[in-house]
């Protein structure tokens, strides 16, 4: 009868305990769902912007830029701060800085007023983004809830960015495009009051354990520099790329050189002596560079080549974060659990291969069911299959003490991994593009085989993180360093 008693008093604490943990992950999706939303809600909506404030073609893609330069430059700093002030305090004051930058964008009428706002809104989405997979594997330690609880973050992130293409073209053509950032108010004020009472404090190990300032000066260049070099790659000389790009490694070495000799390092070298989170992190540039460059390339064929409006290519994207949040949250965890992490990523990497080799031949006279709806659902199924396994394996290769770190650095080579994948492809398709123009071909031709030399390329980046991820992942699952 006390057996009887005692398990009964101990049930609710459990369930509270449960919940508590549950509550927590809402919490940290939603903030990340705002900040990934507003990462690809604003490219539907450019040609608006462009029009609205007069930007130049140049000029216009600093609206992207800044944020992009902003948001991966930080990701490293913000999270090893967050290991040491604590990362609740360092995801709600990003909440609240992304928020305000929000309005500050959607109220701005003039150029420097947005992309002023566009670049603080990057620091908020680093300070946010930097920390969540940290403060995720420490509220899901054991590996069957982690798995679940990734594949539920994943879902939210995924889904999230093929979601702000439809809603970006939503809003702009219903109202205008300052709503596709005061939509993020409403969902920040929530989310900062949730996150106030739902998640646990934590003090962190302050500030005395690793506030390399000197350091987080050099890195935080360093990664500025390298976003920079890459996004602003097609609009300067290949001599001014090669002398930004080298002054780059040079702070990368004077960062890595500085790491090495000071007591209290803001990055702990060691944590790149795990083979696992290493080749996780590179798989993941050649992967997120494949996927972004996919999303811009095809928005660009829906539009240009098979004339949809803004709102009908984002509801033309609409199939992928159905797939990928079906398969995320309904089977993701459960495979992971039977077949491990590493033949899970292998064969969502296949899938992401074959859809890009099915849109390398997209015609000048495609039709959306036969020629883009496939590889949408090819793409939608390996990304919901490969994300959530290189995830887990990515964060299986870093201690608690680096979890905050390991976060801001995956974060960091997915920002790395988009920007050069939208720059390499672009530039590529545009190249293309003109060589014909000028060879005589029709615009509209030219811009179809343009499209399909950027999704071929595409394809091969795949390939090669197929090849890497099978030759330095192998023999490694979850929970191995």
């Amino acid at each position: 009868m006390t057996a009887i008693i005692e398990s009964r008093s101990r049930t609710p604490h459990r369930t509270q305990r449960t919940y508590s943990r549950w509550a927590s992950l809402v919490v940290l999706c939603a903030g990340t769902l705002m900040t990934v939303l507003d990462g690809n809600i604003v490219t539907v909506a450019m040609p608006a912007i462009q029009s609205d404030l007069g930007f130049s073609a140049p000029g216009l893609a600093w609206v992207v830029n800044a944020y992009l330069i902003a948001f991966g430059g930080l990701l490293l700093l913000v999270g090893r701060l967050g290991d040491l002030v604590g990362r609740k305090r360092m995801f709600t004051a990003g909440l609240a800085v992304f928020t305000v930058a929000s309005v500050l964008c959607g109220v701005a009428t003039e150029q420097g007023v947005l992309i002023a706002a566009r670049a603080l809104q990057g620091v908020g989405g680093a300070m946010t983004s930097a920390v969540v997979l940290g403060m995720l594997v420490a509220l899901f330690p054991e590996p069957r809830e982690q798995a679940r609880a990734i594949a539920v973050f994943s879902a939210v992130g995924a889904g999230g960015a093929s979601l702000g293409t439809f809603l970006g073209g939503a809003l702009t053509e219903v109202l205008n495009w300052h709503w596709i950032f005061l939509i993020n108010l409403p969902i920040g004020i929530v989310a900062l009051l949730a996150a106030s009472r739902v998640l646990a404090p934590d003090s962190g190990e302050g500030l005395g354990k690793g506030a390399d300032y000197p350091g987080a000066t050099l890195v935080t260049g360093a990664l500025m520099l390298t976003v920079y070099v890459i996004v602003g790659a097609g609009d300067r000389d290949l001599s001014a790329t090669l002398l930004l790009a080298a002054l780059a490694v040079t702070l990368f070495v004077a960062f890595t050189v500085r790491q090495a000799r000071t007591a209290r390092p803001l990055l702990r070298l060691r944590l790149f002596r795990s083979r696992v989170l290493s080749g996780a992190n590179a798989v993941q540039i050649l992967m997120i560079a494949t996927m972004y460059g996919f999303q811009f390339i095809a928005a660009l064929y829906l539009q240009r080549v098979l004339g949809y409006g803004e709102l009908a290519t984002g509801t033309a994207f609409l199939p992928a974060p159905i797939v990928i949040g079906a398969l995320m949250l309904g089977l993701s965890a459960r495979t992971i659990g039977r077949f491990g992490a590493y033949r899970v990523l292998l064969a969502g990497l296949v899938l992401i291969v074959a859809g890009m080799a099915l849109l390398s031949r997209a015609p000048v006279d495609g039709a959306y069911v036969t020629d883009v709806l496939p590889s949408l659902l090819l793409l939608g199924a390996g990304f919901a299959a490969a994300m959530p396994a290189l995830t887990g394996l990515a964060m299986s290769g870093a201690r608690e003490e680096d979890a905050g770190l390991a976060s801001g650095l995956f974060n960091t080579t997915q920002v790395v991994g988009g920007s050069l994948g939208l720059a390499v492809l672009s530039v590529l398709a545009a190249s293309r593009t003109e060589g014909l123009v000028d060879g005589g071909t029709g615009r509209l031709a030219a811009m179809a085989e343009g499209y399909q030399l950027a999704f071929g390329v595409g394809t091969g980046i795949a390939v090669v993180a197929l090849v890497l991820a099978a030759g330095v992942l192998r023999r490694h699952s979850v929970g191995e360093r």
